[in-house]
Parts: structure tokens; C-alpha cells; sequence
């Protein structure tokens, strides 16, 4: 019998076609910026940002191989990747944005990397309760290219103390930086900043070498600068809808 249409399994394949072509579309955008760049793509991770994205999308895309998950939202993120844990699913889970610390419990018990830490509070929080939860979990400091305090992130003389702070509980690793290009600010030029930044971070602690910027409309120059991590989540799923479950 010929399914219907709008029958789950044919709706499940349109999207998974719909996924396979946008993911292989940004891997060879990740490719020809490293190749511009004189660097090997297999040293940049895309991070599928997941946010307002069902879990089938994130089944979807583990079926066609990838491994890396961001979500901003702790409540969001916590329902997903408990669905996803209860699948099977073999995800390293990404959370990427603003933190309060009320959430550090929650978002601690799944994300393996953090990359939003911006203020020594938070710090101390997510080291706590990573303790508690007896978890080691990576952080990157979250920098702020503009000074804007709206859009997160530590001023650039902040950076080192954050770090320090990071470097220093047992139950945290410190990966290194993350940042988003300011608006109205050359991409170029914001993340040439933050590879600075980086340099500096990583003569204190050698091993800090993540740098995680780039998103759909910048991930080139981000890849350029110098980022080994890019967030993607419009050029690779569409356009953001409402979370559905």
C-alpha cells in the first residue's frame, strides 16, 4: 500500500532530504573557508544550533552524522536532551546562551560545554553544582566585542580573571573563548579581536585552545580568525519556528 502524502514516514524523509542538503552545503562552506584559510576542515566543529527545533530534527541529523548540539535555552535544552538520552542518541550537548545562575543546576546534569561564562558569580555557581552532579564540564568565557552588557559577555579585561576563575575549580575545564560578531562591526575585524584575546588567554593555560564564533552569516571570517567551533543553526535547518517537542 502506497502511503499517503502527508503520512509521518513521508514527512520524515522530506525533512530528512530538506537537513542533508543544508548540512552538506555548510560543510562545504566550512571547507572552502579552511582551505582559503591554509587550514584542515577536520580542525573546525559545526555545532548544529538546535533552538526552537523538535527533537526529531536533532534524530535527523545524528542519523547523517553529526555529533555536536547547541541550544540557548536551559529549560528548552534540559526537556531535549533528556529525549534525546532516552533515544540513545550519542550527542555532545552545547549550551550557548545567556546564563543566569538559577539555571547552572539544570544546565550542568547535560551540557558538555558551556560557552557562555562571563561573570566570576556564574563561575563559582556552575563549579559547585558540576561537583554536586559529580561532572566535569568544559566553559568558555563568553567576551564581549562591543561592551554591550544586553548581549552578554565579559569586557576584555575581564577575560583573564574569568578564565582564572574557570582554571580553578576542580570540577570545570577551562576550553577557551567564545564570542558574536557585533552588530554594525566587520566580522573580520571583531574576530581578529578575539583571536588576540585568545593568545593571551592561552599563555596562562596552554590548553584553552577552543575558539567558538561564527554563525550562519559569518562563519568564513570567523574561520579565518581562527575559530574551532561555529555555531550554525539557520543555514542549516531554516528559519527559526516555534519549539515544539
Amino acid at each position: 500500500m502506497m502511503s499517503r502524502p502527508d503520512a509521518p514516514g513521508v514527512a520524515d524523509e522530506v525533512r530528512r532530504g530538506e537537513i542533508k542538503v543544508g548540512l552538506q552545503t555548510v560543510r562545504a562552506r566550512i571547507a572552502a573557508a579552511c582551505q582559503a584559510a591554509g587550514r584542515s576542515p577536520g580542525d573546525v566543529t559545526l555545532i548544529a544550533v538546535t533552538k526552537t527545533r523538535p527533537v526529531s530534527d536533532i534524530r535527523l541529523l545524528s542519523e547523517l552524522g553529526v555529533t555536536d548540539v547547541g541550544e540557548n535555552r536551559a529549560q528548552e535544552a534540559a526537556a531535549k536532551a533528556a529525549e534525546c538520552a532516552a533515544l540513545g542518541l550519542g550527542l555532545s550537548w552545547h549550551f550557548v546562551g545567556q546564563l543566569q545562575v538559577n539555571k547552572a543546576a539544570s544546565v550542568v546534569s547535560y551540557a558538555d560545554v558551556i560557552h557562555s561564562v562571563d561573570r566570576l558569580r556564574l563561575v563559582s555557581a556552575l563549579g559547585s553544582r558540576a561537583a554536586a552532579a559529580g561532572r566535569l564540564v568544559t566553559c568558555l568565557v563568553q567576551v564581549s566585542l562591543d561592551g554591550d552588557p544586553s548581549r552578554g559577555g565579559a569586557t576584555a579585561g575581564q577575560v583573564a580573571a574569568v578564565a582564572d576563575a574557570i582554571a580553578a575549580e576542580g570540577s570545570l575545564h577551562l576550553g577557551g573563548l567564545m564570542a558574536v560578531a557585533p552588530l554594525g562591526v566587520p566580522p573580520a575585524s571583531a574576530f581578529a579581536k578575539l583571536g588576540e584575546l585568545s593568545l593571551s588567554v592561552r599563555s596562562a593555560h596552554p590548553a584553552a585552545v577552543m575558539i567558538s564564533a561564527g554563525m550562519s552569516d559569518d562563519l568564513e571570517q570567523a574561520i579565518q580568525a581562527g575559530a574551532t567551533h561555529v555555531r550554525v543553526g539557520t543555514a542549516l535547518l531554516g528559519g527559526r519556528r516555534t519549539f515544539v517537542r
